[in-house]
């Protein structure tokens, strides 16, 4: 699969199908997409192709609105290689892209620099200036230009439309089985393993601090989660949020890898969240504090081997 920014390569998307959008957290709606665009190509022999954009047209647009991510962009374009697309485009939201008007975005994006095929798209597809093309203005461009227009059903969750702005909300509200299904898997944060204050390592329950984290954190509170170490997955246990405590008010991410000893200073660490423990808690020493973590311990144990058996 290949990520290209920018048009730099036409052999990776001119002649396929494509699908355009922001794809933030590649989430069941973009992914039965996905499905329809990846089919399609398959059938005519081509590509399947996803337009993005790198950074956030809001970035531009609304500086003060920018919507947290919850994929950043090679996070992003490796789930878009899982769902089976063979070419990522990510553009830069410049002035002159976001000006153009739906159909000179159309003919000259679509026709003439990527030579479509065909477009699949969801039904709430806005493009050109301020928004202005809709599905109607696309199947009108796609019969002019013999461009081929797939418009695929919205998915629903529990009669409430999957997005990515649902799942942040439900992120931040704490309910990360909502944000999971919503999703089709556990939700990710990636950040830089940096030194801490090493209460931890001291209590028998050594932690990795997560820093530079681009993604949007969930609610504050203990997780259950998996990370991928030594080409295979360990249970670890995650506590998002200040550390009371020790009168700590800086929100931190910490995360304890059971039965592992190995040095991570420095590494890029993936974390999986699979399943909330509890909320943050203030303990009246840290004889109580450990006791609490001991029977968390055994909760994360517990909940991670029965979501990957080979844990079990």
């Amino acid at each position: 699969m290949s990520l290209l920014h920018g048009f730099s390569t036409p052999t990776a998307y001119r002649q396929g199908y494509v699908s355009i959008g922001n794809f933030d957290g590649v989430h069941r709606g973009h992914q039965s997409i996905l499905k329809r665009l990846t089919t399609m190509a398959r059938q005519h022999e081509t590509s399947a192709v996803v337009i993005t954009f790198e950074p956030h047209p809001a970035t531009v647009l609304y500086p003060d609105r920018v919507p947290p991510q919850l994929t950043p962009i090679r996070q992003k374009a490796d789930l878009l290689q899982q769902y089976g697309v063979d070419t990522v485009i990510a553009m830069e939201p410049t002035r002159h892209l976001l000006n153009l008007s739906p159909a000179e975005f159309f003919e000259s994006v679509l026709v003439r620099e990527v030579q479509a095929r065909g477009l699949v798209e969801g039904p709430n597809f806005f493009f050109g200036k301020d928004r202005a093309g809709t599905i109607d203005t696309l199947r009108t461009l796609g019969q002019q230009f013999q461009v081929e227009i797939e418009i695929v059903d919205p998915l629903q969750n529990d009669q409430q439309l999957v997005s990515s702005t649902e799942i942040r909300r439900a992120l931040r509200a704490g309910h990360l089985q909502h944000a999971t299904e919503m999703l089709g898997r556990p939700y990710r944060i990636r950040g830089i393993v940096a030194g801490g204050a090493r209460r931890g390592r001291h209590m028998g329950v050594p932690t990795a601090n997560l820093e530079e984290i681009p993604m949007v954190l969930p609610a504050e509170g203990v997780y259950a989660g998996l990370v991928q170490l030594d080409d295979q997955p360990r249970a670890a246990a995650i506590h998002i949020g200040p550390n009371p405590t020790f009168a700590e008010r800086t929100s931190k991410v910490e995360v304890h890898v059971l039965d592992y000893s190995g040095d991570l200073y420095g590494q890029l660490l993936d974390v999986d969240l699979i399943a909330h423990i509890r909320p943050i808690q203030q303990f009246p020493d840290t004889a109580a504090l450990k006791t609490q973590l001991d029977l968390d311990l055994a909760q994360v144990r517990s909940i991670c081997a029965s979501h990957c058996p080979s844990l079990a």
